[in-house]
């Protein structure tokens, strides 16, 4: 996804007082009316773009914004109703004056119809979709003894667009890539531990993408990373894990426990190659499966101490399962050379494609490591392999990608298996599609 600091011209500014002709009353515009402070500015939309966002998508740009009316004119994080061209409120959200994304959505008119005590109120609009995430992950079995470790809080999958959660045991990371989610970070966290499991709760600001919200980050990982803890231990189906909550992410790849599941009912008997292994959650699962040899290959050092601890938490025979610290690439190359080949290879590289700018440079990436990947899979075998670049995963062009890593490898490939997040990872398909048809009219 890409992001870049832009400012509104001055030309979307008018100083007009908030007021409405008798046609525009929504309900919104009533509650708006109705506030102490009747200074909330309004967001009109150009000719044509109310729809997209009636639909699901959860991020207004700027260069869908034709005006915007209020006096002063919005600051960062202030609530904002968002109005068709005929300044009709059709939604409320929080208002950036730097991103390009101008307004992240909160709630649409209709559902303020049907449940106005959340309308234009933050703090209760922060209770309702976090306490209805907790629901539906209780409804999933989480957390239940045999897995402690899984996402509360989805950005726009949840409609909190910006804000992740993820739960690991009594601790909560909480990963931060709006501006409106620092601003509001006591009444986040008030949340949090209203769940009642929580004892802890570490930060985890993007610093590189708040810094394109327009956040003051010189001092913000600082402040944050003072109170965290840096290591805990979480059991994921059976498995139990050491992670670093100063690692990658919010520490550990939640998304993919499905997948390390399905690894581990297809790796009996086999030999298993798990490249840019992070702290071996594949191999792991591999190795308690029933593989007879696994290898694990990734460059970062903590990692690989990671996934040689987590061989001794689940008490694994350190024969048959092993890591390597290596370059996939060169490792991958190597191998080919000695004519070295596994029954199940496994690639989860790391985001090569951050911005959708970078999409074609990254496609190649992708498709070298994959014909290496292939290269190494005996005949018959099976590849899993990942993406975990939005921009490749949007622009619908993974699969075009394997299909010339196959050609490049010499090799044919059979699509057995597609998979995205894990089931706790709710996503909306008509933010999906909403995001689809937002891309073909910028």
């Amino acid at each position: 996804m890409m992001l870049q600091q832009l400012k509104l011209p001055s030309r979307h500014l008018k100083s007009l007082p908030f007021c409405s002709l008798p046609s525009t009353t929504t309900t919104l515009q009533e509650i708006a009316s109705s506030l102490p402070t009747k200074g909330i500015a309004k967001v009109v939309l150009k000719k044509g773009k109310a729809q997209l966002f009636k639909d699901g998508s959860p991020m207004v740009y700027s260069g869908a914004v034709d005006r915007i009316i209020g006096r002063p004119p919005p600051k960062s994080g202030d609530v904002v109703l968002v109005a068709d061209g005929t300044e009709k409120p059709i939604a409320w959200g929080l208002y950036n004056s730097v991103s390009m994304f101008c307004v992240r959505l909160m709630q649409l008119e209709e559902e303020a119809i049907r449940d106005p005590s959340c309308a234009l109120n933050m703090e209760k609009l922060l209770e309702t979709r976090i306490g209805a995430a907790k629901q539906l992950r209780r409804r999933l079995g989480l957390p239940s003894a045999r897995t402690n470790a899984y996402r509360l809080v989805n950005s726009e999958g949840d409609r909190l667009s910006g804000l992740i959660v993820d739960v690991f045991g009594d601790l909560a990371v909480i990963a931060s890539s709006a501006a409106w989610v620092e601003k509001y970070k006591p009444e986040v966290e008030a949340c949090i531990r209203r769940i009642g499991e929580t004892n802890h709760i570490n930060w985890r600001p993007s610093i590189e993408i708040l810094r394109e919200e327009g956040i003051d980050v010189t001092n913000l990982k600082d402040i944050h990373s003072s109170i965290c803890r840096e290591r805990t231990k979480v059991v994921e189906n059976g498995i139990s894990y050491a992670i670093s909550l100063v690692g990658q992410k919010t520490g550990f790849y939640a998304d993919q426990r499905e997948n390390r599941l399905f690894i581990s009912t297809i790796s009996a008997g086999q030999k298993v190659l798990d490249v840019c292994c992070y702290s071996g959650g594949f191999a792991l699962n591999a190795a308690c499966g029933g593989a007879v040899d696994v290898l694990g290959v990734d460059t970062s050092l903590p990692a690989l101490e990671l996934a040689r601890e987590n061989i001794i938490l689940n008490n694994l025979d350190p024969g048959r399962i092993s890591f390597l610290r290596e370059d996939a690439t060169e490792f991958m190359k190597g191998a080919l050379s000695r004519n070295e080949s596994w029954d199940l290879v496994i690639l989860d590289p790391p985001k090569l494609a951050p911005k959708k700018k970078v999409l074609q440079s990254a496609s190649g990436m992708y498709r070298n490591l994959n014909s290496l990947a292939l290269g190494l899979t005996k005949k018959g075998g099976f590849l899993m392999t990942c993406s975990c670049s939005g921009a490749v995963t949007q622009s619908g062009v993974f699969l075009r990608i394997l299909q010339g890593a196959a050609s490049m490898a010499g090799r044919k490939i059979t699509v057995v298996r597609q998979s995205s997040a894990a089931s706790d990872h709710p996503i909306d398909p008509s933010y999906l599609e909403a995001q689809r048809n937002q891309r073909e009219q910028q």
